[in-house]
């Protein structure tokens, strides 16, 4: 039977992007027998989180990540780099460096979106001569092939089995902001100010 332990057991996983999507995505992989996450971010915040949750953490402006990444992973001559990226920023900079942390033949899975497209990605370096592969991973898509294993029930049971067994660790680090359920217009325009900075907001009543 087909798991989610199936894509990261026992392999080098990097997440770029440590919002709430990559911390889960992150946790989730951890779950699941990944030998090592690394959650790249370049928000000292975001990256305090994914620390606090046990994660490596990673700041991709310190330096070059990608060497840095391939010189620890080595898998043998010529075969450096992370197993598999899963992408979780909506920034193209951030495909092009996921692609550059892969091993060849390795695999981004990619859970942004782009409103502005992919100018940044440039399909003739380490994508054409290291046989990458690139799958998207948008809400409410299984592989083909797979659906048949992969319903909404079941996808939602594993979600719900990581918050039972990340419970007190997800609380006390991703739910960042509490505020009074008449407050969010308030909440909203300071975010959209760059007066604030949330990771998980949650309303109360």
């Amino acid at each position: 039977m087909l798991t989610l332990a199936d894509g990261v057991r026992g392999r080098r996983v990097a997440v770029t992007g440590g919002g709430v999507v990559g911390l889960l995505t992150a946790l989730f992989a951890r779950r699941h027998g990944a030998a090592e996450v690394v959650v790249v971010d370049p928000t000292p915040r975001r990256r305090a989180a994914a620390t606090a949750l046990g994660l490596t953490a990673a700041d991709p402006e310190a330096g070059d990540l990608a060497v840095e990444l391939k010189t620890r992973w080595r898998h043998g001559p010529g075969d450096r780099g992370a197993d598999v990226v899963f992408q979780c920023r909506g920034r193209s900079s951030d495909l092009a460096l996921a692609l550059r942390l892969l091993r060849p033949r390795g695999t981004v899975v990619d859970l942004a979106f782009y409103p502005d497209g992919a100018r940044d990605v440039r399909l003739g370096e380490e994508f054409h001569h290291n046989g990458l592969t690139v799958r998207c991973a948008q809400i409410g898509r299984v592989p083909r092939g797979t659906a048949h294993a992969w319903d909404r029930e079941r996808l939602s049971a594993e979600t719900v089995d990581l918050l039972r067994a990340e419970h007190d660790a997800v609380t006390r680090h991703l739910i960042t902001t509490c505020v009074p359920f008449e407050d969010p217009p308030a909440l909203l325009a300071d975010l959209a100010a760059r007066r604030t900075h949330v990771l998980q907001a949650v309303f109360t009543f």
